[in-house]
């Protein structure tokens, strides 16, 4: 169990600031909602708990800037979908008050979606909800951490109507491999 989790009673929701860094992402009222939906999904199946006042960046950006944060940060000289940059150092709850940074890459996004056959919004709210997760621990590095983060976000994912988004796409073999190259996160 991760040591961020306590009863859905608990839970306390962040103030989030969205910066749109570049063009193509849509509607930033639209975004803000889908975000902020996203973000409290989390919270609440997750049973996170933030200190009152927490909170979170979320940059929609484009591949450029993301291949230069992943190559800065984690020596990768590639886009990948979301980045996540936990905010502070604490190592149990309540978390905050600066959660951290998500970053997102518009043009890999979208790609991804197409590749998939998943709708953008969805597959969007999916990376944010992911991105999140990181934040408070969660990985997918080692199968056990996996099949842990990857069971919460389609419990959080099923409750805002989004499909299991690890299934495979209808009529083909791809696996986890092939849909998301190194679990990147």
């Amino acid at each position: 169990m991760n040591p961020a989790r306590e009863t859905e009673s608990d839970v306390t929701l962040p103030e989030i600031d969205l910066a749109i860094e570049a063009d193509g992402w849509g509607d930033e009222d639209e975004l803000e909602a889908l975000v902020a939906r996203a973000v409290a999904a989390a919270c609440r199946i997750a049973a996170l708990r933030l200190l009152p006042g927490a909170e979170l960046s979320v940059v929609l950006a484009d591949d450029s800037r993301v291949r230069e944060l992943n190559r800065e940060w984690r020596g990768k000289d590639t886009a990948t979908n979301v980045l996540s940059f936990p905010g502070g150092d604490e190592d149990k709850p309540p978390y905050g008050p600066l959660l951290g940074d998500l970053i997102l890459a518009r043009e890999t996004v979208v790609r991804e979606a197409g590749e998939m056959d998943l709708a953008f919004f969805d597959h969007l709210t999916h990376l944010v909800v992911h991105g999140f997760l990181h934040l408070f621990g969660y990985d997918h590095h080692m199968d056990d951490e996996a099949e842990e983060m990857e069971d919460l976000e389609r419990r959080i994912l099923a409750t805002l109507g989004i499909a299991d988004p690890y299934l495979d796409p209808p009529g083909t073999d791809d696996d986890m491999e092939n849909r998301f190259p190194g679990r990147a996160g």
